[in-house]
């Protein structure tokens, strides 16, 4: 097998360089989704579930990718035609999805806008991400793929960088950082909307820059002999001759992707709290009366007994109301209006919650100041990624980074300086640095290129089904740490994302490194 030439830095930055406008948005996604559905009115028990979507999509669509493109040859490239199409979509919908509240719909007709947006964001930016890790997989030898990924993971950064401190940037040029109940604001929608643009002229820059070997010269360096006739073998095939670095390096990546999922999602409600100390709301749940021996939940945006409003114009509960409700005989829950009778009256019964204001200055101030922080983790990771490479042992410098996120995320909880929590999230950033570079590295020198899309495709499993169930028990876990009349505890969610990234530490000493895979695999 011939083996491939080295590629001289600039090469090596070029195979990688549209990541940087790939990583905008995943960005301006991971600092904004939860910020834009609270906004939009959803309560912070559910926040996890919205973000089942990403991890979902990508585990449906980079397999695919994977797999297509390994069998895909036109005159553009083998994985560049998925890159264009998946970042052609990722634009269009960055120009729709924080407008979510800003076209008259109602709560619900707005979430479900926006989760659908959502869902087609991540498809997209799923199928633009995996070519580029495929690139190098595809281009480079085993000498410089830490090297090459390692650049990889700088832009990842450096982008992330740019589409974090949007939001903040335009607030500090005059950008309204607030807006009416439900609408989001105007410095987040004009975030998505030039990170859409540089979307574009990284994409345009890459298929300009980057050539993919033609596939008879693919073939030599990969050692595919075409002269016989192949069978085609199934992702269940390859999954059970995969290199047993790919299940173990897997075991790792599921503690690990589980934290970074809780702190995505929990992040901007910790902050508010505090770091920004945002006012705290009493928001009505549901209503409950019991007629006939059976209970009727009533739910809804809008509450008023008697024709007296239940609650102010933002949702928010009023004091009077408890007065208002005690002999209340005809509720009005939205459009549905209900007459009482005396035994109903009886047992009708109140559900309120606690929760951040999130129409409050300080809550979207906090909204900010989380992709400041998130900034700052990236620029953390840039700096620790130029060192992992001088690490001869990988598990080493693998366990440490992850052992030092960890400490990163327990200390938010006891930190309450805004400026002070730049500490906690640089540590975090060198476990994200680790986690970008080290488990490609190790899996495709364990590879050979029949199959490398494939595996790839098939290895972001490890990525996305820790967040799925991460997301999944989310909330329930959440419910279980919130007290009776409190506000939800989002910080104890960091915590325990510290705790994942600790055993994800201690699971690294399961990785036996290999190089090549040890059996031959019929394409």
């Amino acid at each position: 097998m011939k083996t491939k030439p080295n590629l001289n830095f600039w090469k090596l930055w070029n195979i990688s360089f549209g990541f940087f406008g790939v990583q905008i948005a995943y960005a301006l996604q991971s600092a904004n989704i939860s910020r834009i559905f609270t906004t939009l009115g959803s309560d912070p028990h559910d926040l996890s579930y919205f973000w089942i979507l990403p991890p979902l999509m990508g585990i449906l669509v980079q397999p695919i990718v994977g797999v297509a493109s390994d069998k895909t040859w036109t005159r553009f490239g083998r994985r560049i035609p998925y890159l264009f199409v998946g970042s052609l979509v990722a634009i269009i919908v960055m120009l729709l999805l924080p407008n979510a509240g800003s076209f008259n719909m109602s709560v619900s007709t707005a979430m479900i806008f926006g989760l659908i947006a959502l869902m087609f964001l991540d498809t997209s930016i799923n199928m633009a991400m995996q070519p580029f890790k495929m690139l190098v997989g595809d281009m480079v030898n085993e000498k410089q793929k830490g090297l090459a990924y390692s650049i990889q993971s700088f832009l990842c950064n450096a982008g992330s960088v740019v589409g974090f401190l949007f939001p903040i940037l335009f607030t500090w040029i005059g950008i309204s950082n607030i807006a009416p109940d439900g609408v989001i604001p105007d410095t987040v929608i004009y975030s998505f909307y030039i990170g859409a643009l540089i979307l574009i002229g990284c994409v345009i820059y890459t298929t300009l820059k980057v050539k993919e070997m033609p596939p008879k010269e693919y073939n030599e360096y990969h050692n595919i002999d075409t002269s016989k006739k192949e069978d085609k073998i199934a992702l269940f095939s390859l999954l059970k001759k995969a290199p047993k670095v790919f299940w173990t390096v897997g075991v790792v990546q599921f503690f690990c992707w589980g934290a970074f999922m809780y702190m995505w999602t929990y992040t901007p409600g910790s902050i508010a709290k505090g770091a920004f100390d945002a006012p705290v709301i009493e928001k009505i749940q549901s209503l409950e009366y019991t007629d006939n021996g059976k209970v009727i939940t009533l739910t809804g945006n809008h509450f008023s007994a008697d024709a007296q409003n239940l609650t102010d114009e933002k949702g928010t509960y009023l004091a009077a109301s408890d007065a208002i409700l005690k002999n209340a005989t005809v509720l009005q829950v939205d459009q549905q209006r209900i007459e009482l009778t005396d035994a109903q009256q009886q047992t009708l019964q109140l559900h309120k919650q606690k929760r951040l204001d999130s129409t409050s200055k300080e809550y979207q101030e906090a909204g900010n100041w989380v992709g400041v922080l998130f900034a700052v983790q990236a620029i953390g990771s840039v700096i620790w990624a130029i060192f992992i490479p001088f690490f001869k042992n990988k598990k080493f410098i693998y366990a440490l980074s992850l052992l030092l996120g960890g400490i990163g995320f327990i200390s938010v909880g006891y930190v309450h300086d805004p400026h002070l929590l730049f500490a906690s999230y640089a540590l975090i950033g060198c476990a994200w640095a680790a986690i970008l570079a080290l488990p490609f590295t190790l899996l495709t020198n364990a590879l050979s290129g029949a199959h490398m899309g494939a595996y790839l495709g098939l290895f972001n499993g490890t990525i996305c089904i820790p967040q799925i169930v991460a997301s999944l028990l989310g909330g329930s876990i959440l419910g279980f740490l919130t007290p009776t009349n409190g506000i939800a505890p989002e910080i104890d969610m960091l915590s325990l994302a510290g705790i994942f990234l600790f055993v994800g530490a201690g699971c690294v000493y399961l990785i036996k490194e290999e190089y090549g895979e040890k059996q031959t695999l019929k394409s």
